[in-house]
């Protein structure tokens, strides 16, 4: 039934099938923004200076069901049938696009130590780098820069099996390995607010 909708609400906005980058893209600002910088009041995080090779792989993994398939996973939900009608070219495409968009900063919602989150971190930079700048070679995006109440939401979800459980998710099964450094709540709001003190990475052209 909602995918359906969703399918009726593309169609209904031309964007179905479209190859424009801006009108394949067009369905996404509902939540997301006309600039991609998110909308925390239906937490919709920020997607502008996001990797395109990173948003590609969400979109492939909401597409194939391995992502936003989890009973309580009520958000993924949300995208998955967003994502299963886009063929790879429009995947390509809306993921091309918001690369043209300015990041703005987002505003820091998370309290917590970020001394104590800098020690945690420790373990992040192995993949994502010291600097939160990310690692495209180790498929790890950056951190620096991101929606943090989405972060935590993500930790939080890698934690609890929601986010990472289908077996062909491989970074996501390393990403549920890795927060075994976390061991509650508090631990993940001071990595989160140490990630808050990382300046984002400058965008490659």
């Amino acid at each position: 039934m909602i995918r359906g909708y969703v399918r009726a609400s593309l169609v209904a906005l031309g964007l179905f099938g479209a190859s424009a980058q801006a009108t394949d893209y067009g369905y996404c600002t509902v939540c997301h923004g006309s600039d991609g910088n998110g909308n925390a009041a239906i937490r919709a995080p920020k997607i502008a200076g996001i990797e395109p090779w990173y948003l590609k792989r969400q979109f492939e993994h909401f597409r194939a069901g391995l992502r936003g398939t989890h009973d309580a996973d009520t958000t993924g939900m949300e995208m998955r049938p967003v994502a299963e009608p886009m063929d790879d070219a429009t995947i390509e495409s809306v993921a091309a696009y918001i690369r043209t968009f300015e990041p703005k900063p987002p505003p820091h919602t998370v309290s917590g130590d970020a001394k104590q989150g800098r020690k945690l971190y420790a373990a992040c930079a192995a993949c994502h780098g010291a600097k939160g700048e990310g690692n495209s070679e180790l498929q790890a995006p950056a951190l620096a820069g991101q929606t943090d109440w989405y972060l935590v939401t993500q930790l939080e979800r890698f934690q609890s099996g929601m986010r990472g459980y289908a077996p062909q998710d491989t970074q996501g099964a390393a990403m549920r390995a890795a927060v075994n450094a976390l061991p509650d709540s508090a631990a993940v709001a001071n990595v989160v607010a140490y990630i808050n003190t990382l300046a984002p990475p400058r965008p490659k052209t």
